[in-house]
């Protein structure tokens, strides 16, 4: 009864705003004699054809251009301050996860390589999104951000559960040669130096038949993590890196109804290393004795070897747009090649296993590599037809393809290693364990090839039953095949050479929408759709690692089913000349959720199904130009994420935290941000010359990084190694509800007709916030936390030509 009162209560609350702005709309008219219109009207393809954000019968967000100078946003985390219910749970740059309206599984990482996405991310027609990996593309010249809140199966397939992202670009203008430029550096307190630069240049062609649109970018990333090193020294920034790329586009028109549009990006993230501050490091910690007992300080982690991200990425694709009588055809065509590696320390995690094997300490202390690399070859073609009449009956059809191959090797370079193994057990033995596959001197190696391939139906239609009143209906038939092949050798591995898995569904998920104009100033919305995401099998558990007990409780632990959910929603949209809300109250039950857990001494980590969720909560989001020059925005959501079904594992113990009435992992029950700027002029320094100052809030509420994280005891770890003088048996006590956070970013600057330049402070506070938990093997190897860049210094100019 408890989300049922809930839902009650915040649909009350939501239907009250109705009609209070429906009350208030007759003095907004009488101002609307006297002022012209404030707030753009922004025009989105969340429906897959064209229309104003106020007319689609769904809950969604459209950060613009305008929005992302204003607040300042690099990355899609920086956007999400002012987005109601979009998570970004930062794992440095190009591995972030998103989540919307609290569905969750917890945190996904590197060798989760079968974990399909809950929220799908597009680059405007072509998916990109990838579990692990969703590309973190550059912000330069795009015309906005789209939030899909609410499943998006129908027309967006099924790494679209929780919801859909959209970067819209802008496209090549075919009347009109412009650029731009933009600069800046940026300094971090404590820290490096960052900075980047950006430009556009649209060239027409061919008058009104052709036109070219290419965009360049680089930006280097200042670091803020330092390194404590085997002898006491540190390493400074060692998290810098940088992202560097493009994109060019080609538009050619060669009549009216006829649009063909091909692309290619292109880009590169390379980092030195991760966001990750330690409390514990086998290695490096209070307890030992015979080695330098360490206190870690806020952004320290030690290392033997340094560590790196690599994530390249290319994209081709092409739009052809055709328009009949009253229907228009579109084909998407989209190729994707994407190589990525992580490189890691994994000392602490090879040298925790030496000490269960009894090696000797020079064997603990060898420096070892685990490298992942994942291989990405992706092609989709997708063919639609849609009215574009002015009738009281729309509709869309359409067919989706895609054909996936996926690579993914792990392997853990460790030079040294196998005298030791030969030394312990005999000779021969470290060569018998890689099974002739493992190159020497790697006690774990790992190939796992994908084949993945989906075919999809879907449509949707419109009626206008009257002038007010809209109803739709859509659906999409999907079926999906999976098939992977495994093999993982080596000391630390199970002696498993090339078994195949495979793993197929289809099914069909439908959406219902009505919408309902008020007047011209309200409009009320419900939804009821249904989300997928596919299922997939657990990769082998390192069984050679796994203490007995754990070996019990995760050793059964195969496949596990697709993911779906019922989303429930009811929304208001009131727009007027200078006041826009878009609210909205939800609830989803979730069938068989995909939850992701640790699974202890094992160094694996797997996936299982939770029968029954629920999430549900409300949004709210303001735009407001109260006063000339000044303009407002709030964005703020109230989420309940919790599991309804009690998991027990094998020996009769809950497992993994999941128990009924816990929350779901990595979501934050309230979450606010808001941006206030206010325009003025400067005649002082010129005709025609403003100015600006702008203030960014965010404000972030406690979440688990696990499930698990939140049963009693969960903070106390004690990694039973001695070693380094330390009896194994002290406890590392954390808190692992990660405190909520507030972060405050102040900007101003001068503008004339085509430049700008902005000086700028983020977090100001300082604020050294802990965005997930990071443990290895369990914590018995390495315990720290994932934080937030510290305060940052910025100049930035701007011009347009």
């Amino acid at each position: 009864m408890k989300h049922k009162n809930l839902l009650r209560h915040v649909s009350m609350v939501a239907l009250m705003s109705a009609a209070g702005f429906s009350m208030a709309q007759t003095t907004f008219a009488a101002e609307e004699e006297e002022e012209e219109l404030l707030l753009e009207e922004i025009v989105v393809t969340a429906t897959k054809r064209a229309a104003l954000i106020k007319d689609v019968p769904f809950s969604i967000n459209a950060q613009t251009q305008q929005d992302i100078r204003r607040s300042g946003a690099k990355t899609l985390e920086d956007l999400s301050r002012n987005v109601a219910g979009l998570m970004i749970q930062n794992l440095g740059p190009g591995q972030s996860q998103v989540a919307i309206r609290g569905v969750s599984a917890g945190q996904i990482v590197r060798d989760q390589p079968g974990v399909k996405e809950q929220v799908g991310v597009y680059l405007d027609e072509s998916v990109i999104s990838l579990s692990l990996f969703t590309p973190d593309l550059d912000l330069f010249d795009l015309n906005r951000v789209e939030t899909l809140r609410g499943p998006q199966g129908t027309l967006f397939g099924s790494g679209s559960i929780g919801g859909t992202i959209r970067y819209i670009t802008n496209q090549p203008a075919l009347d009109q040669f412009e650029g731009a430029v933009e600069g800046e550096i940026n300094t971090i307190d404590g820290g490096g130096t960052g900075g980047h630069l950006k430009g556009m240049l649209n060239i027409p062609v061919v008058e009104e038949k052709a036109a070219i649109r290419a965009v360049g970018y680089y930006t280097e990333y200042g670091g803020f993590i330092d390194a404590l090193r085997e002898g006491g020294s540190i390493d400074e920034d060692v998290n810098s890196g940088y992202r560097a790329g493009g994109r060019i586009a080609i538009k050619f028109q060669p009549s009216e109804t006829v649009s063909i549009t091909p692309r290619l990006i292109y880009q590169k993230v390379d980092t030195d290393g991760f966001n990750r501050q330690e409390v514990f490091n086998l290695f490096a910690n209070p307890f030992t004795t015979t080695r330098p007992p360490v206190t870690f300080e806020e952004r320290q982690q030690f290392l033997l070897l340094d560590e790196g991200f690599e994530d390249e990425t290319l994209i081709a694709d092409a739009v052809i747009e055709v328009n009949f009588e009253g229907v228009d055809l579109t084909s998407v065509t989209s190729y994707t090649d994407r190589d990525i590696l992580v490189s890691r320390d994994a000392s602490a995690l090879t040298g925790s296993v030496s000490v269960d094997l009894g090696f000797p300490d020079e064997a603990v202390l060898l420096p070892s590599n685990l490298l992942d690399t994942t291989q990405v070859e992706q092609f989709t073609q997708e063919l639609r037809l849609s009215s574009s009449g002015d009738g009281p009956f729309q509709w869309i059809v359409g067919g989706f393809y895609s054909d996936t191959d996926r690579f993914y090797n792990q392997f853990l370079p460790t030079p040294g290693y196998d005298a030791f193994i030969d030394a312990t057990f005999g000779p021969g033995t470290a060569e018998a364990a890689g099974m002739g596959v493992a190159p020497p001197d790697s006690p774990f190696f790992s190939l796992l090839p994908y084949s993945l391939e989906q075919v999809a139906i879907f449509g949707e239609a419109t009626y206008d039953v009257t002038e007010r009143l809209h109803l739709t209906v859509g659906g999409r038939y999907y079926d999906y095949n999976e098939t992977r092949t495994v093999t993982q050798v080596g000391l630390f591995g199970n002696g498993v050479v090339d078994q195949m898995d495979e793993t197929s569904s289809n099914g069909f998920t439908p959406r219902f929408l009505a919408s309902y104009d008020v007047n011209d100033t309200v409009t009320v919305n419900a939804q009821v759709s249904k989300g997928f995401r596919l299922g997939g099998v657990n990769d082998p558990l390192n069984t050679a690692l796994c203490n007995p007990i754990d070996l019990e409780i995760f050793g059964g632990f195969q496949s596990y089913d697709d993911e779906t959910l019922w989303n429930y929603e009811a929304g208001v949209k009131v727009n007027t000349n200078n006041v826009s809300v878009n609210a909205a109250v939800f609830y989803t039950d979730i069938s068989n959720l995909q939850v992701t857990l640790d699974a202890g001494s094992c160094s694996s980590r797997i996936s299982f199904n939770v029968p029954e969720a629920h999430t549900q909560g409300v949004e709210f989001e303001v735009k407001a130009q109260p006063a000339e020059g000044l303009d407002l925005s709030l964005a703020m959501s109230y989420v309940e994420a919790e599991f309804d079904s009690t998991v027990i594992d094998s020996t009769g113990a809950v497992l993994g935290g999941v128990r009924k009435g816990n929350r779901l992992p990595s979501v934050p029950e309230f979450s606010m941000g808001a941006t206030a700027t206010y325009t003025f002029p400067l005649e002082i320094v010129g005709n025609g010359v403003e100015g600006y100052v702008s203030a960014t809030f965010q404000h972030r509420g406690s979440v688990f990084t696990q499930p698990s994280d939140q049963e009693p005891g969960a903070g106390d770890f004690v990694s039973g190694l001695p070693f380094g003088g330390a009896s194994g048996n002290d406890v590392t006590s954390l808190d692992l509800e990660l405190d909520g956070y507030e972060t405050l970013n102040l900007s101003a600057g001068i503008l004339k007709d085509n430049w700008e330049v902005t000086i700028y402070v983020n977090n100001v506070t300082d604020e050294n916030a802990n965005l997930s938990f990071d443990r290895e093997r369990g914590g018995r190897a390495r315990l720290g936390f994932r934080t937030n860049q510290p305060r940052t210094f910025g100049l930035m100019a701007r011009t347009t030509f």
